[in-house]
């Protein structure tokens, strides 16, 4: 038994994914939104990195894919924690030019370096959440992969209690963490990351690890497919690169990145539904406004910004209404409030820019090099689902929940997949009239968490371990968490044993 609860004060959750990583130092009555966030990725300045390797034997950790232009190479075994550049100081040094050897220790579902992910935690937890090593009150919850083997997780524990000095330390894979922050014990969680999608089917609250699923297609794809088209608008790259101002091959390519990160951060961009047309947010009649509806659903600043749109429409001349109807015929869209390379830039982008997700669906557009066909996500999603039992998909089909870095951005991905996964519950012969799934019901995070109304569901993961963190160390009595003293008498292992969705 642990024999020790703790103050909401002093918990600490971390969630770390293939690319980044969202702790916070304290939950609340209202669950709160991550207080740091970083990207995944640490880097040693080239000319450490090759007297490091001079110095000592060749490293024989494995290679760490790399998610940026940054060549991945073998980390080095004499590279220690406190060499590593981590968080502002590594984005500091990129920005400004410098050669830096840049390593993503979790880019591949597993931790292909233990230094780096120490060093990566180190930062989070005592330059970030300013914890002290020597008198650690805190305990830590920490989401992992479900592709982590067993003695990665004795080797996580090992080094929370014995490098961090941590209270008390627990485990939650990640898609668990996910489906509870969906209000929902049962579904498949569809995780899209910068460079995978991982899917993961849930049936009682349990992962239901035969079901598990990675494709690589992700965000990257998404933006390099948009980027393309964009190139192929005139009106873009006339706005981008003017005649008498060309910008090199590079410098396009920089700004074209921008503008998407633009577009994507305005919410200018909607996934399409199955029979192409793009999915838009519902609006209240004309002289009907459910104020309690509005505020409940946190659509406040929306409604707002809407009515001031129609109230500038209605001051404009009959040539500026004409403009504007022309404008949203055509679907474009006026950007003047994009700046890129210190300069503000005035763009007019058209419904290419809906297309970005047409890599997800169709993954021939992404021009991949590979000798592999590469399936759809929702194929992909499909033939995960179909290796539950039958008895089980039913409820895995009512709780379809889309999350990660894609849906901080696009909203309505769900719905999107929803008309394309119908053929899946019809295809099942073998499923009797009173287990046969009638539909696919969307999950979201629902409205009452307040903190995260402007988030989307790509905090899922965060959200529902602030859930578990907040039961799972208030119940001393609960075996779901390890103290300092069960951790010295059952030694690492223990926290298989005592972390609930590991079991």
């Amino acid at each position: 038994m642990s024999g020790t609860a703790f103050r909401d004060a002093s918990i600490v959750v971390i969630d770390t994914s293939r690319t980044s990583i969202h702790a916070v130092l304290g939950l609340g009555e209202l669950l709160p939104t991550p207080s740091v966030e970083i990207q995944a990725r640490v880097g040693l300045r080239r000319a450490s990195y090759e007297q490091l390797n001079s110095n000592g034997a060749n490293g024989s950790a494995q290679p760490a894919a790399s998610t940026s232009s940054t060549m991945s190479i073998t980390p080095s075994a004499s590279a220690k924690v406190n060499d590593y550049l981590v968080g502002a100081q590594l984005d500091n040094a990129l920005v400004e030019g410098e050669d830096i050897v840049v390593w993503w220790p979790f880019a591949e579902g597993d931790v292909s370096d233990w230094t780096q992910a120490e060093a990566l935690w180190k930062h989070t937890l005592f330059s970030l959440l300013h914890l002290r090593r020597t008198q650690n009150e805190s305990p830590v919850l920490l989401t992992v992969p479900p592709s982590l083997s067993r003695t990665s997780l004795s080797v996580l524990a090992q080094l929370f209690f014995e490098r961090f000095n941590v209270a008390a330390f627990t485990l939650l894979l990640r898609p668990v963490a996910q489906i509870y922050a969906g209000n929902a014990l049962s579904g498949v969680v569809v995780d899209i990351g910068e460079e995978y999608t991982d899917v993961n089917v849930l049936y009682d609250g349990f992962l239901v690890r035969e079901c598990t699923e990675s494709v690589k297609l992700g965000m990257k794809d998404c933006r390099e497919h948009l980027a393309s088209l964009l190139r192929t608008n005139q009106t873009v790259m006339t706005a981008i690169s003017p005649p008498e101002a060309p910008l090199s091959d590079k410098q396009t390519d920089s700004a074209l990145v921008s503008l998407i990160s633009h577009l994507l951060s305005t919410s200018l961009i909607k996934p399409p539904t199955a029979i192409g047309t793009t999915i838009v947010t519902d609006e209240p009649e004309d002289g009907v406004t459910d104020i309690a509806a509005i505020v409940l659903a946190g659509k406040e600043k929306a409604v707002i910004e809407n009515n001031m749109k129609k109230r500038a429409n209605a001051k404009a001349t009959a040539a500026e209404q004409a403009k504007m109807r022309e404008i949203e015929a055509m679907d474009l869209v006026e950007i003047k409030d994009w700046e890129w390379d210190g300069k503000a830039r005035e763009v007019v982008v058209g419904r290419e820019r809906h297309r970005f997700c047409e890599p997800l669906f169709d993954p021939k557009v992404a021009k991949k090099d590979t000798k592999t066909d590469l399936w759809s996500l929702q194929e992909v999603i499909g033939a995960a689902v179909q290796r539950a039992d039958i008895e089980q998909r039913q409820y895995v089909w009512g709780g379809l929940f889309v999350t990660g870095e894609f849906a901080k951005y696009i909203k309505g991905m769900g719905t999107s997949l929803q008309t394309r996964l119908e053929s899946f519950i019809l295809s099942q012969p073998d499923a009797h009239n009173d287990i046969q799934p009638r539909n696919i019901r969307v999950l979201k995070i629902p409205d009452y968490f307040a903190e995260y109304r402007e988030k989307g569901d790509g905090l899922a993961a965060f959200l529902g371990a602030g859930i578990v963190g907040k039961i799972a160390f208030h119940d001393p009595n609960g075996n779901n968490f390890v103290s300092k003293g069960e951790y010295a008498a059952k030694g690492p292992p223990a926290i298989i044993e005592m972390s609930a969705s590991l079991l």
